[in-house]
């Protein structure tokens, strides 16, 4: 069909597009009555100009002809037209005044789809003294008759509310709004749970009550998924009074951990873990019943949708490593898969293995290991290496036969695989020192010498051309970028002079004067230094210093994660967190308490000695809230003495560890990452053995001591809490996070 409004004689030029020609045009179309009449003309005119304005052409000269376009029984026609309002409303707000008895009158249209639409669109104005016109039409539409109405009102609470950030808030809407929470309309409700959400986001949101949830709880199967997902998440506040109501709540949840909808299903099983919180086996029973649905999300057609399920998979395996062990062909990698979902699937394999399945999963992972891309090529070899620490002997013999290939970056990843594996697996040693010898030439990324040059290093006794590989490094010194590099390289020629010094002795030297005279980087430069000069005070001396052990299988247990229990990742099951990595959201989660500390933006301390990751928080036995631990403002020694003789202690209990047996180094470093500042403590295995620490949680500042409750092979320990100003809610969420990381560097240390 044709949108021109008047054949164009020859030789008069169209308007181009932007040019006053076309708003003057347009605005002579709104104007002619002629068009007017023809109610399909005046509709393809305001057609056009909807086009043009959202191609960016400023339309705003039109308002005036736009608004008398509203007063028109075509439902269409006014959609357009309020669309155009809205748009414009905050670059002419007198104009806009004026078409404000014109929405006015449509919210009391016969019409309900008339009276929604005018509503909603009135609340969406965006401008100055907009709320004193659209209040009485709101409070009329809570009580209208039609639920398409009730359900713009009740959002339409919400806007004026976001109208108006620091007016006090209205007890009789928020009392309107809970009476509508028993609407028969179901959206009506949900509506209302998120509209008191915003409007109460300052006072902690939404209260639910037992009646509030019973209510929620009895509706659940007449919502959508999403108005299910919604509910479900609200619910998560309440905290069954006993437990007979408990088991009643998690009989009416039972049905949905089976939902199509992935959404709902991880809502639930997220409510359910939080709910059965002291019940382990109704836990571990939930997770079971919900394993079908979880791994038909690890194969859904949106690849969005199968990384979240992967990464609530990971998950789950934190606390029950076999839980998927049967259903391990689920993550073999597509072809055709993005590289992160592969990366992932990567990694729950590893921790499927088992002795049934290990030849499969290597067989799998062989077939990456030569993938086009790299990383992925990369991460697979590495993924073989983590296997190998419990299956070492058929992993070596994949990781030697890909060294055959001659590939940079495999050559490269397989001999760092090797590295940690001779670490942690000592019997490994004589295969890998035979494997790497002539696959120097295959190796050009600074991760990969560094790794080779350790090994030529610390077992160069057993590698036989080792002093030949070394000097080949040490002539093309001066080409060499990396300081890393020439760093590894200074430790492990010297080591290797100890072992074999008739061969290493000129090369060594002519390292040293080189790295001492012309290297720029200072960090080198002092390393060849200090080399230097221990090799002047004797050889034993220098033995006594570099040559340590050359493995340690008892680093396995830190690097291999001790399962969690389930509550501890409970509370973050079907958010954003697993989808992100520790590290990320711990910074992440610290940014957010900062800036909202009413927000949940707690991080549970997992594996802290592995990861690294930063623990910021934990939620509270009562289910009253969540809260943020931070190190500042910091604490001198003496403030700490002075707050430690002044307060009166709020809290004393005994908990069964053996952290002080672990090395003080990595107590303090794991009590940092959950930001807990350690001021003092004794060396292990003294008595008394005491640790004296502190944090801050919200606006309350923390003091423990820890001390050794009994003899020297006691493993209790008696934590001691002082607060300023006492507050019940902080003391439990910082005992949760002490307990978890004495328990996880006790576990690490065991």
């Amino acid at each position: 069909m044709c949108l021109s409004l008047e054949v164009k004689r020859p030789g008069v030029a169209m308007p181009y597009l932007g040019s006053e020609e076309t708003v003057k045009e347009l605005k002579r179309a709104l104007s002619n009555p002629n068009v007017q009449s023809d109610r399909l003309r005046y509709r393809n005119v305001i057609l056009r100009v909807i086009r043009f304005m959202t191609q960016g052409l400023d339309m705003s000269s039109l308002f005036m002809e736009m608004v008398k376009a509203s007063a028109t029984v075509d439902i269409v026609q006014k959609k357009l037209v309020y669309l155009y309002m809205c748009t414009y409303a905050s670059l002419k707000p007198d104009l806009a005044l004026l078409a404000i008895n014109t929405l006015r009158k449509d919210c009391a249209d016969p019409n309900p789809m008339v009276r929604g639409l005018a509503l909603r669109n009135m609340c969406n104005l965006r401008m100055p003294s907009i709320t004193e016109y659209i209040q009485q039409p709101v409070f009329s539409g809570l009580r209208d008759k039609a639920s398409y109405v009730r359900r713009v009102a009740v959002l339409g609470c919400a806007k004026m509310q976001n109208l108006q950030p620091d007016a006090e808030i209205d007890g009789a809407v928020v009392n309107e709004l809970y009476g509508l929470l028993r609407d028969p309309d179901p959206v009506v409700m949900v509506n209302c749970l998120r509209a008191l959400e915003e409007i109460l986001k300052d006072e902690g949101g939404i209260v639910i009550n037992k009646p509030i949830a019973h209510h929620l709880l009895n509706r659940l199967k007449d919502l959508d998924s999403w108005g299910q997902s919604e509910v479900l998440t609200f619910l998560l506040r309440y905290q069954p009074r006993d437990e007979d109501e408990l088991f009643d709540i998690l009989n009416l949840l039972d049905g949905f951990l089976h939902s199509a909808h992935s959404g709902v299903m991880a809502a639930t099983l997220r409510l359910f873990l939080q709910l059965a919180a002291a019940h382990p086996t109704v836990q571990a029973d939930a997770l079971a019943r919900a394993r079908g649905p979880l791994l038909a999300t690890c194969t859904a057609h949106s690849r969005e949708l199968r990384f979240a399920g992967l990464c609530h998979v990971q998950q789950v395996l934190r606390s029950l490593p076999a839980h998927f062990g049967a259903h391990y062909k689920k993550f073999f990698c597509s072809y055709s898969e993005p590289s992160y979902i592969k990366f992932r699937k990567m990694e729950i394999l590893v921790e499927l293995v088992n002795d049934e399945n290990v030849a499969l999963v290597l067989e799998e992972l062989q077939a990456y290991c030569t993938d086009v891309s790299p990383e992925l090529a990369q991460a697979a070899i590495f993924a073989v290496g983590r296997i190998g620490r419990t299956y070492s002997e058929k992993c070596l013999s994949i990781l030697t036969g890909l060294l055959g290939l001659k590939q940079d970056h495999i050559t490269s990843a397989v001999v760092q695989t090797f590295r940690d594996l001779v670490w942690l697996c000592p019997q490994c040693t004589p295969s890998v020192c035979g494997a790497i010898v002539g696959c120097e030439d295959s190796i050009q990324d600074s991760e990969g010498k560094q790794a080779l040059i350790w090994l030529l290093g610390v077992h160069g006794d057993q590698i036989s051309n080792a002093p030949y590989v070394l000097e080949e490094y040490i002539d093309g010194l001066k080409a060499e970028l990396s300081p890393m590099v020439k760093l590894e390289l200074i430790t492990a020629t010297v080591r290797l002079f100890l072992s074999r010094p008739a061969e290493t002795q000129d090369m060594l030297g002519r390292l040293l004067h080189y790295c001492i005279e012309e290297e720029s980087n200072m960090c080198v430069r002092d390393r060849a230094l200090m080399c230097y000069r221990l090799l002047q005070c004797g050889v034993e001396e220098t033995r006594l210093l570099l040559v340590g052990p050359k493995s340690d299988p008892s680093l396995g247990v830190i690097v291999g994660r001790p399962e969690e229990p389930v509550n501890s990742w409970a509370p973050h099951f079907n958010t954003l967190q697993p989808m992100s990595s520790r590290e990320s959201w711990a910074v992440a989660a610290t940014r957010g308490s900062a800036e909202q500390p009413t927000q949940n933006t707690a991080v549970p301390s997992l594996a802290v000695v592995e990861t690294g990751e930063a623990a910021a928080s934990s939620c509270p036995a009562d289910g009253s809230g969540d809260f943020s631990l931070t190190l500042e403002p910091s604490l001198s020694p003496e403030a700490f003495e002075k707050h430690w003789l002044e307060l009166e202690i709020s809290h004393t209990e005994t908990l069964s560890c053996s952290g002080h047996r672990s090395p003080p180094d990595t107590l303090q470093a794991a009590l940092q990452l959950v930001k807990i500042q350690v001021l003092a403590f004794s060396r292990p295995n003294v008595v008394p053995w005491k640790v004296y620490l502190y944090t801050h949680g919200l606006s309350t500042l923390i003091l423990a001591e820890l001390l050794e409750s009994a003899g020297a092979d006691s493993d209790s320990l008696l934590v001691t809490v002082k607060q300023k100003p006492k507050d019940e809610r902080i003391l439990q969420g910082f005992m949760s996070v002490l307990r978890t990381v004495l328990q996880t560097v006790t576990s690490d240390s065991t």
